[in-house]
């Protein structure tokens, strides 16, 4: 109900009735009960064929304690839409829509915090973040995304229950936190975990970086975490998960790295910042249970984001097998967000940009010229070589020294001899 009057398009429909979990599969037969014991049901639209949409049906309930901080100890059938809507998390949660009639259920004032542009928990604050702890980050999302301000009392148990957040699963709390980065207000949203003090109990590698000066010729926007926010502030809603992150932590190796200036002529230096970077990237992703993949491709983001600044000088085998990294476009963007976030110059990403339009995909990553079992009819043995020799071959390709099967193997017959290898 909510996003249908913010004129939203909803992401799904979910349906609250006092018919019983029992009841509702009898209705729906393919129903299933994945959620049964909390009194939820999934029900599958047969008519739609194999990729059914999914519509969550829950019986009117109340619910007792949460001793494990997010399931309810007891769950109680209730009989009225009221009684429901007052375990919920936020007053504008909590709206319903009664099918019949088209009217709109607000039994706790949710539709004016929708107009004024408020999060507000419903009843006692602290109650429904002990409740689930993970509501905290829930207020945080909901107040970036709409773009709402966190009502004081619901802010300030925020505040005070911030340091329980570690009792929510590192699951939860990584599909919370992407949330936060992807939905198209990531810059008001870390400042909000900034805010309600959940950023050092989530993520202290980020809070680090606040106060964490850099070299103002490069950097004119100010310290790691400024301009780690403007990037986050250009992240497009609904971006790649990987490129959400590795934006957000291509620079989470400057505050272990910081070293001041050294004499009137000296600078802010980071050394080493990229490489102790993508080792803490790879720590955090392993903390945060992303998969390999996800991990794989935040870690490279980071490893790889100051090379730009070398395109204009390295070979061409080297750009090339640069820019044929895996979702090389993730490496693109993110190197011009962090242009744009600090000296503002594009020249390298443009430099980039023009290589790649003007050359042709099968100069990038053309075939090989030759294998090693044409290294075995020349007469050279199998072994630790071979790959030496193969990419020698290749970066002759690249550079463009070497184009026919016939010139690479006349090469290999020069540089590596016809014998033993």
């Amino acid at each position: 109900m909510r996003d249908l009057l913010l004129k939203r398009e909803p992401v799904d429909y979910d349906v609250a009735t006092d018919a019983t979990p029992e009841v509702v599969q009898q209705l729906f037969p393919n129903s299933l009960s994945v959620g049964a014991q909390f009194g939820v049901i999934i029900v599958l639209d047969d008519a739609e064929g194999g990729d059914a949409p999914q519509v969550e049906v829950a019986t009117f309930r109340s619910e007792g304690g949460y001793s494990d901080g997010r399931h309810p100890d007891q769950v109680i059938y209730a009989k009225s839409p009221e009684e429901d809507v007052r375990r919920r998390d936020f007053t504008i949660n909590a709206l319903l829509l009664e099918p019949e009639s088209g009217a709109v259920l607000d039994f706790v004032g949710g539709r004016n915090d929708l107009d004024v542009g408020i999060i507000r928990a419903i009843g006692a604050a602290e109650e429904r973040f002990l409740e689930d702890k993970l509501r905290m980050m829930r207020a945080v999302r909901f107040a970036a995304r709409f773009g709402y301000a966190i009502e004081e009392s619901t802010f300030a148990a925020i505040v005070k229950l911030a340091p329980q957040i570690h009792r929510v699963s590192l699951e939860r709390l990584r599909d919370e936190l992407t949330k936060i980065l992807t939905e198209g207000a990531a810059r008001r949203g870390f400042e909000l975990l900034d805010e309600t003090k959940l950023l050092p109990k989530v993520l202290p590698e980020i809070s680090r970086m606040k106060g964490v000066e850099q070299p103002p010729q490069f950097h004119p926007e100010g310290d790691v975490w400024t301009h780690t926010l403007l990037m986050l502030q250009g992240l497009k809603p609904g971006c790649a998960v990987t490129l959400a992150w590795g934006v957000l932590l291509h620079d989470v190796g400057k505050p272990p790295t910081f070293k001041p200036p050294v004499g009137p002529e000296g600078r802010i230096r980071f050394d080493e910042h990229v490489e102790v970077g993508t080792l803490m990237a790879e720590e955090i992703c392993q903390r945060l249970r992303f998969s390999n993949e996800d991990s794989e491709q935040i870690a490279a983001l980071v490893a790889n984001h100051l090379r730009f600044k070398d395109v204009r000088q390295m070979k061409v085998s080297t750009l090339k097998r640069f820019v044929r990294l895996p979702r090389f476009e993730e490496h693109l963007e993110l190197h011009r967000l962090d242009c744009l976030s600090s000296h503002g110059s594009l020249e390298a990403y443009g430099f980039v940009r023009r290589f790649i339009e003007e050359t042709p995909a099968e100069q990038v990553q053309p075939p090989r010229l030759v294998t090693g079992d044409d290294l075995k009819e020349l007469g050279l043995k199998a072994g630790p070589s071979f790959r030496k020799i193969l990419d020698a071959v290749e970066e002759a390709q690249l550079n463009g020294t070497v184009h026919t099967r016939e010139e690479a193997l006349e090469m290999v017959r020069e540089a590596f001899g016809t014998g033993g290898a």
